[in-house]
């Protein structure tokens, strides 16, 4: 499937040097690869720490992992204060446009990727759709967001971008409204829930996408508008892994909350075991078990699973909305500024 991507990849490399504009600054210094080092670390710590809970519970270990991870954060920090060429221009962040626009961004980025990881499992484990079928549900709400983001330049030039995202925000949250409809019996009104609130979020996330990376570099000066874009696309990066890490863990404990208890007499302990892990495990191992117990196994799984989506979606949707007071009011001020 990733091979699709790599003809486009190589097409861009090749004619984008030609076909871009690009502004060098002058001055610009190397590479701090141990900056790359120190930010990639402290990413990656405070994740692991996430995941551990999520898997494991509170703990010494993780609790120790996600402090270092941010001790190392802070120290990352503290370098590029000092260097003459940082990795991240820290002045950017006096910007108000910049930080709030970023602020917003990675937000979205968040509750966005959150969303895709139990989409995909709803549609394969609940619903049972093939693979092919499960991925043509989810082209509707890709062409939202391509629906959207021709929209988007259209209308911003009537209504100010503050305005045009907060809207946004709105009809996201309404989106993620819809998916906390989704429950674990599936039925025929499964498949409509998550493809018309999959549709309604991306339609509401498009405005988010496209103008808060305008604004985000726009705000910058010229010379460091190449910083600038760095640090948005690294807003969405670290977003989409913070929404698979945050929004995943929560549904994670959410679901063997519920299993813990809910596991059904006459499952053998290690299949107990694996069902309680993941509705994947569970779906694994009922499919060896007899009729009568396959279903309730199954049964009491997808509502669990069904019950940590409607959670994080519920979730995402107060993000969602924050994130609209945040474009409202700080990107407002600085408008009228």
């Amino acid at each position: 499937m990733f091979l699709i991507g790599v003809p486009v990849m190589l097409l861009l490399l090749v004619l984008g040097p030609i076909l871009l504009p690009e502004f060098r600054d002058p001055q610009a210094g190397r590479l701090d690869l141990f900056s790359a080092a120190l930010s990639l670390a402290a990413v990656l710590l405070v994740i692991y720490g996430l995941k551990r809970i999520a898997e494991h519970g509170l703990g010494w270990v993780p609790a120790l992992t996600i402090v270092t991870g941010l001790a190392v954060g802070t120290a990352f920090l503290r370098r590029q204060r000092a260097l003459a060429h940082p990795l991240i221009d820290l002045r950017l962040f006096r910007s108000r446009a910049f930080s709030a626009s970023l602020a917003v961004y990675l937000l979205g980025t968040l509750v966005a990727f959150g969303a895709y990881i139990y989409i995909a499992q709803y549609l394969q484990l609940v619903l049972g759709l093939p693979p092919l079928q499960a991925g043509l549900a989810t082209v509707p709400s890709m062409a939202a967001f391509v629906v959207g983001s021709m929209l988007v330049p259209v209308i911003a030039r009537r209504v100010r971008p503050w305005s045009l995202m907060a809207a946004g925000l709105v009809l996201a949250a309404v989106g993620f409204g819809v998916l906390a409809q989704a429950d674990g019996a599936g039925g025929a009104g499964g498949l409509e829930v998550i493809v018309i609130g999959s549709v309604i979020y991306s339609l509401g996330f498009s405005p988010v996408v496209i103008l808060a990376t305008d604004l985000i570099v726009g705000s910058a000066p010229v010379e460091r508008a190449g910083a600038a874009s760095a640090i948005s696309e690294t807003s969405s990066e670290l977003g989409g892994a913070l929404g698979i890490a945050v929004l995943g863990s929560i549904g994670v404990a959410v679901y063997r909350g519920m299993m813990a208890t809910g596991i059904p007499l006459g499952v053998p302990p290690e299949a107990a075991e694996v069902a309680r892990a993941t509705l994947g495990g569970a779906v694994s191992v009922a499919q060896q078990l007899p009729d009568p117990l396959r279903a309730d196994l199954l049964g009491t799984a997808r509502d669990a699973f069904a019950h940590a989506f409607q959670i994080t979606a519920v979730i995402s949707a107060v993000l969602a909305l924050t994130m609209a007071v945040i474009a409202a009011i700080l990107l407002r001020q600085r408008s009228s500024a």
